[in-house]
């Protein structure tokens, strides 16, 4: 049950249907609200509004006056990612689209693929993906036409400048933090550009 608890809270599907569901409400009580002219279900969607406004700009406060449990807490989420990797496929790709996008492998490095129990590099593992990263770690050729799924074979055993010939060695949560940092205008223009009609 704790593991099917932590692979949901995890799950990007889960996330964007409940999200889905809270717009589809608040909206509907707005939409009914001033067709129907009813006080109740306006003065719902003016409440509904405000309470999201606020609890986006107390998460951006929080998130900026407590960046370093904020990036503890990404730590964190990327690595229960990283556990749960084969579990899901939605959620196996969504790690494999940012593995890709930020050129990076794993949370700190490479080798917290090793929290996986199919990439782990124990010498009792059985899986033959043993001491691996998932393909979207490898550097890739422009000319290439067809992805070799096998080229992160057995790249945790080899060391950091070994590897990185074939993979990308960085980890993730530091090319996040720093493409956070480089793109902070762009981000609070799309903050803002998201709070004013909300205003």
């Amino acid at each position: 049950a704790e593991a099917a608890m932590a692979c949901l809270a995890v799950d990007p599907a889960i996330l964007l249907v409940v999200v889905g569901v809270l717009a589809f409400l608040i909206t509907f009580c707005g939409c009914v609200g001033s067709l129907r002219e009813n006080i109740c279900l306006l003065q719902t969607f003016s409440v509904c509004l405000t309470v999201v406004f606020l609890l986006q700009v107390a998460a951006g406060v929080l998130g900026f006056v407590f960046s370093d449990k904020a990036r503890g807490k990404v730590s964190e989420i990327i690595n229960g990612a990283i556990v749960h990797y084969r579990d899901d496929l939605d959620l196996q790709n969504l790690i494999d689209f940012g593995q890709k996008e930020f050129s990076c492998c794993g949370g700190v490095s490479y080798k917290d693929w090793s929290q996986n129990m199919y990439f782990n590099c124990t010498a009792t593992n059985p899986s033959r993906e043993r001491c691996s990263v998932p393909f979207s770690c490898c550097l890739h050729d422009a000319g290439q036409a067809v992805i070799n799924t096998m080229c992160g074979h057995g790249m945790q055993a080899r060391g950091y400048l070994e590897a990185s010939a074939f993979i990308h060695t960085n980890g993730c949560i530091d090319k996040l933090v720093n493409w956070t940092h480089s793109n902070l205008f762009l981000l609070g223009g799309i903050t803002l550009g998201l709070a004013l009609p909300q205003v």
